[in-house]
């Protein structure tokens, strides 16, 4: 008996110091990688088209840190919404070729260069396409459509400047808040380190375009994944529990001990702005979206104040509907908006209660929005080849154990 118990010690012992010499190496390897490239300019511009599709411009700087680790330079590839588009069309003189490079469910666009780039050197390029199934009919308010527009992230690379300009005609409402630039377009910029998404959404009247019912985002598109996918990410599971467990404990008590349940509930905060149709100070008319004069400074707000939904008139009914961050126009008062800001608390758990919570309907719809909007990753090459997770694990071996 003690011999057994010695013999089931040993087994155990074995298996923590194994694991715990996979994560250092992991570990170790990670921490040795270079950076290959890096993004200075990230540039999308969108114009919704008369029939609901989207003209997507985009423009990249792309500098080569690391020739040596894995060589020059000479392709890449760019997460794209999805595989409805057309018109995928080169738009400088160093492409070779552009063409779809789908994988599994992402769709990307592969691109390669008439020549090598190494290390210090940069190459700008731009492509266009058109793309469709990019927006959902009366998602959060009847009688509205809302794009959900995630650009392409980039797993291993940093990328310093992110812009996106979206054609704000005929927009109802955006979110997060943009700046309103020139010719109307909305304005959205930042940075994202590795792998980071960037998410925004921009409303219309469902009158405002051609849209087409038949042509929303399904939930299909997002949850179109093989077998390989779930194995992957039992791996990552697996290392992230090794990782994270005791701070998943702590966590729990906490919640446990403030008596807070796992549950959020929406807190909206609304402000009505009025603005002068004109700068006090100067005279110089206020573009849309301003709240400073560009020439004198001023403001050209009137007055601002705080308000509750039950304040709004009731023949504002599409303003009094709102219950997403944004900035939305009264039709019955001139230079007049409402300003919705959102945010999410915790909701106390009640000391003693058999209800239960309400139905996921919203959160599904929500993820089928984000995730079939959500662009592909994009870098030189995919995950499965450049196993950025040090895995060992590659996707054909994989292919072999399923079957697939």
């Amino acid at each position: 008996m003690k011999t057994k118990k010695i013999g089931r010690l040993a087994v155990v012992l074995a298996i923590a110091v194994a694991a715990v010499a996979v994560i250092a190496f992991g570990t170790k390897r990670a921490k040795a990688s270079k950076d290959l490239d890096e993004i200075l300019k990230y540039m999308i511009t969108a114009d919704v088209n008369s029939d609901g599709t989207v003209q997507l411009h985009y423009q990249i700087q792309w500098k080569v840190l690391d020739s040596t680790s894995e060589g020059p330079l000479e392709w890449v590839q760019i997460g794209v919404p999805n595989k409805h588009y057309t018109n995928l069309t080169a738009l400088t003189d160093n492409i070779k070729s552009i063409r779809e490079y789908n994988q599994g469910s992402e769709s990307k666009v592969r691109i390669d260069f008439k020549r090598s780039y190494r290390a210090g050197e940069i190459v700008t390029f731009e492509f266009s396409l058109v793309q469709d199934y990019i927006y959902q009919m009366n998602y959060l308010t009847e009688g509205e459509t809302v794009y959900s527009f995630i650009p392409g992230w980039f797993d291993d690379i940093v990328v310093d400047e992110l812009i996106i300009r979206w054609n704000g005609d005929k927009a109802e409402g955006w979110t997060p808040v943009a700046v309103v630039g020139l010719n109307g377009y909305l304005v959205w910029q930042g940075k994202l380190a590795k792998g980071e998404k960037y998410e925004i959404t921009v409303t219309y009247k469902n009158d405002a375009f051609g849209f087409d019912a038949s042509k929303q985002i399904e939930r299909s598109e997002a949850d179109d994944s093989g077998d390989a996918v779930y194995i992957i990410v039992g791996v990552l599971v697996f290392f992230f529990l090794l990782y994270v467990g005791i701070a998943v404990v702590v966590a729990v008590g906490y919640r446990i001990f403030a008596n807070f349940g796992t549950t959020t509930e929406k807190k909206i905060t609304r402000t009505k702005i009025e603005y002068y149709p004109s700068c006090p100070a100067c005279g110089a008319p206020r573009p849309e979206g301003k709240d400073n004069c560009e020439y004198c400074g001023r403001s050209f707000i009137k007055s601002e104040v705080k308000i509750e939904e039950k304040d709004i008139p009731e023949e504002e009914k599409d303003v009094r509907s709102k219950t997403t961050d944004g900035t939305y126009r009264y039709s019955s008062s001139p230079n007049t908006y409402v300003r919705v800001h959102v945010i999410n608390v915790p909701k106390p758990r009640p000391r003693s209660s058999s209800s239960r919570s309400g139905g996921c309907a919203h959160s599904s719809c929500a993820c089928a929005c984000a995730c079939a909007c959500a662009c592909a990753g994009g870098g030189r090459a995919g995950c499965s080849t450049k196993d950025f997770y040090n895995t060992d694990i590659k996707l054909r071996s994989i292919r072999k154990v399923t079957g697939k």
